[in-house]
């Protein structure tokens, strides 16, 4: 009987062994797998929060803007262009990339015969705007005196 124990524990005891060392590795793989996705719910959790942080500006930065569109059209409707030019700059803190307030902006500091200023505005609506022809108009007949 201790012989059959004997041979049994010498052939069953490798198979444990193989078992188990089989066992651990399929046990390392699905560690691995967890850590990963682990890893990619962290990523997305951290894009999603970047993308709420996103959003979040970009409705301030509407809500500025729709602000400044106030003292922008209060700027289009005053006579005096020392009022006009204080509104429109009021308008563009707010707002910044307004290519159309710093155009006009540009256009009434040029009737001012502030024209180091008028450039300055018409380069500003050029630089968030490309293609603006009437900016770009303004700024070389400025240049060419």
């Amino acid at each position: 009987m201790n012989d059959l124990l004997i041979r049994f524990f010498i052939v069953l005891f490798p198979l444990a062994l193989f078992v188990a060392s089989c066992a651990s590795e399929i046990i390392e793989k699905q560690e691995e797998q967890i850590r990963l996705q682990q890893e990619e719910i962290a990523r997305q959790r951290k894009e999603i929060e970047e993308l709420v942080v996103a959003r979040q500006q970009e409705e301030k930065k509407r809500q500025d803007c729709n602000r400044a569109f106030r003292d922008l059209e209060k700027a289009q409707a005053v006579k005096d262009p020392h009022e006009a030019v204080a509104l429109y700059r009021q308008g563009l803190r707010l707002c910044p990339d307004d290519d159309v307030a710093h155009y006009e902006l540009g256009r009434i500091l040029r009737g001012m015969g502030r024209t180091q200023e008028a450039k300055e505005e018409f380069e500003a609506a050029l630089k968030i705007n490309p293609n603006f022809f009437d900016a770009k108009r303004q700024l070389e007949t400025l240049q060419v005196r």
